[in-house]
Formats: C-alpha cells, sequence, structure tokens
C-alpha cells in the first residue's frame, strides 16, 4: 500500500514553504526574554489592542516590548524595531520614533515605506527563523493611495540580503540564531527568501 510521501522539513524550508508547525507567541516571549533580559534589561510582554515600547521607570525595572492582543506576527514586528533602535532610542517611549497612523496619502505613505524597510527586513528575517510566514505591511488600508506590495517587498527583501551578508544587527543576529535553535531549523541563506 502506498503511503503519503512525508515532507522533507529542509527543502519545504529553503523553498519558502513553510512546515507546518505550531506557533505560538508565549515561545516568542520566552525565547526572547531567555535570550536578552540579563543583557539588556528588555522583556517581551502580551498587550492590548496597541503595541508600544515602554523604558524602565520607577515603576517598572525591565524596559518592555508590549505587543498587540496575542498575535505572533504582532511580537516579531515589535521585536524588530527594538533591534535596530541604538541606546539614545531605548531610552525612549516608542524609541522616539514618528508615527503616521492609518489613513496616509501617497506622500506621507511613501517616507513610512522608507522607515519601515529595515524593521520589515529584521521581522522577515525573524520570521524565517521560526518558519512563520512574513508579508510586508504596508499598514495603510484607510489610506487615500494604494501602496504598491510587490515593490515594497522588494526593498524589504534587498534589506534583508544585506543583512545576510553580514550587516545584521547583534540583536536581530542574537534572536534569530535563538529562535532556529528552538525550531530547530537551518542557518538562513538568501534562499529562504526568494520572491
Amino acid at each position: 500500500m502506498m503511503g503519503k510521501m512525508p515532507l522533507d522539513p529542509i527543502s519545504c524550508y529553503r523553498n519558502f514553504t513553510f512546515i507546518p508547525m505550531h506557533h505560538d507567541y508565549n515561545d516568542l516571549i520566552s525565547v526572547f526574554n531567555q535570550t536578552f533580559i540579563s543583557t539588556f534589561n528588555t522583556e517581551l510582554l502580551l498587550g492590548g489592542d496597541e503595541p508600544i515600547y515602554l523604558p524602565a521607570d520607577e515603576e517598572f525595572a525591565r524596559h518592555r516590548i508590549i505587543f498587540a492582543r496575542g498575535f505572533y506576527a504582532s511580537a516579531l514586528h515589535e521585536v524588530a524595531h527594538w533591534c535596530i533602535a541604538g541606546p539614545q532610542r531605548r531610552l525612549l517611549e516608542d524609541y522616539g520614533y514618528w508615527y503616521q497612523p492609518d489613513g496616509r496619502d501617497e506622500t506621507t505613505q511613501m517616507e513610512f515605506e522608507k522607515v519601515e524597510i529595515k524593521p520589515q527586513a529584521v521581522e522577515w528575517i525573524l520570521s524565517a527563523s521560526c518558519g512563520f510566514r512574513f508579508q510586508v505591511s504596508c499598514d495603510n488600508l484607510n489610506g487615500n493611495f494604494e501602496p504598491d506590495r510587490p515593490v515594497f517587498t522588494a526593498k524589504v527583501r534587498k534589506q534583508v540580503l544585506a543583512y545576510l551578508e553580514g550587516d545584521m544587527p547583534e540583536r536581530a543576529k542574537s534572536y534569530s540564531d535563538a529562535l532556529r535553535t528552538f525550531y530547530n531549523l537551518p542557518p538562513l541563506t538568501a534562499a529562504n527568501f526568494d520572491a
């Protein structure tokens, strides 16, 4: 009797067809906190409707990356911003970053995408490190301008490849390595990010 062919997890991973696996945000929290609490006094926490980064203060001894509503992708995205923020930015609420909410016009959307290339490149690397499907976020559902998702994806991918060539932020690399170890995935290569 012929059975189904078993999936080769490595070839599925290399071809960016992700292996069915359970993705629980609690695992992201656990791996992050084991990796960074002692070295960066920063913890990843589940939050409510809106994500936010809050530096340590009189009430809380640790810096906090708070992601939205238990969404796995939200946790990865918020950690990506933290991986890029320098030491002075990590002392500011939401790193002192500019953010224009959904509903942007074309000019504002282009500015948004320009500042999101690096964080979304890190997010894509972290997603691949978990075997989790990544899609760029143009984050403009109510705007009067339709973003060009394929063009933005190509820009993010170009940054991913630059990071893989050795320009990756140190904390992004540490978290990527820890996630790949947790999920038992091989080192990332450019082939993991073929369009």
